[in-house]
């Protein structure tokens, strides 16, 4: 289940779990993040329905649970795709708010579904609120969001820790096997010309759509930091799912700073344990770029 705020590396993620018969995805929910919730649980539907995944899209929160919105239009273009623009959804939403699909899910198979939040975790968190018995019936949350180092909304956050930091903590703190993509190594599976190039190459609809979204988001990154490569944060969540040997992972306890101030938002990862506290996050701290992006070529090549 993928859990969502399309933007153009969740739609990217969207697109490799798709085309992977070794994924099962029974439903898609989406929340407020890079664009508002309209716009959000819109172009996750668009994207479903073009790549052919028919399962059930739920729009979710539309704010977090206590601080105000912030957006990623700077990154993401006004409606979220990067100017890409997808017909309109022939169905409409499933009937229900995302919160109730994700426990419907874990509920129907206990101990079988594993999450995917590519955005804020606000949906993921309220369900835990509403229904503390979640945990025990979900196998792993897989999530990007955070970094070891530091942020890039804030000298110290990450988008999606900073969208709503107190579900987040709902979330860390409540003892569901956790795995977490954050920008230490996210930053380090770049979509580059070269890479995007061989994307447009593969000549289908759906790797155009890829290609010319992440042009857009290359643009993005070089006029605000100046580099030559767009981070592909989302789909890196997929990707380990399908090849978990494409990342390292080392157990730390991680933690989100909740108080207003410079801190607000930032992830701390206690790699060394000099906190004492047992692991709570199996921390992604290495990739192999060049592997991850032949498995994302050879996914969108399937279209």
């Amino acid at each position: 289940m993928i859990d969502c705020d399309p933007g153009i590396d969740d739609a990217v993620a969207l697109m490799l779990a798709a085309a992977s018969p070794g994924l099962s995805v029974r439903a898609v929910t989406a929340t407020f993040g890079n664009v508002g919730l309209d716009a959000t649980a819109r172009n996750a539907l668009a994207v479903c329905e073009l790549v052919g995944l028919d399962v059930p899209v739920h729009a979710g929160a539309d704010r977090p649970l206590v601080r105000d919105v912030i957006g990623g239009r700077t990154f993401h273009g006004d409606a979220g795709l990067g100017g890409v623009v997808l017909p309109p959804p022939a169905r409409d939403l499933a009937p229900g708010h995302a919160v109730d699909a994700i426990r419907a899910a874990v509920h129907g198979s206990p101990g079988e579904v594993t999450l995917v939040v590519t955005g804020a975790m606000t949906n993921v968190a309220l369900a835990l609120r509403l229904d503390p018995g979640l945990v025990a019936g979900v196998r792993r949350l897989v999530f990007m969001g955070g970094s070891t180092e530091a942020g890039n909304v804030t000298p110290a956050a990450e988008f999606n820790a900073l969208a709503d930091p107190h579900a987040m903590r709902v979330v860390l703190d409540s003892g569901i096997p956790l795995t977490m993509f954050g920008l230490n190594v996210t930053h380090r599976v770049l979509a580059t010309p070269d890479r995007i190039a061989r994307i447009r190459a593969l000549g289908n609809p759906v790797a155009e759509a890829a290609a010319t979204m992440l042009g857009f988001y290359l643009e993005s990154y070089r006029v605000r930091y100046g580099w030559t490569g767009a981070a592909l944060h989302d789909p890196c969540t997929i990707a380990h799912l399908l090849d978990p040997t494409l990342f390292t992972v080392v157990p730390m306890h991680v933690t989100v700073d909740t108080n207003e101030g410079p801190n607000f938002g930032r992830t701390t990862c206690d790699a060394r344990r000099l906190g004492g506290q047992p692991p709570n996050v199996d921390v992604a701290v290495d990739a192999d770029a060049d592997r991850f992006f032949d498995l994302l070529a050879g996914a969108l090549a399937r279209y």
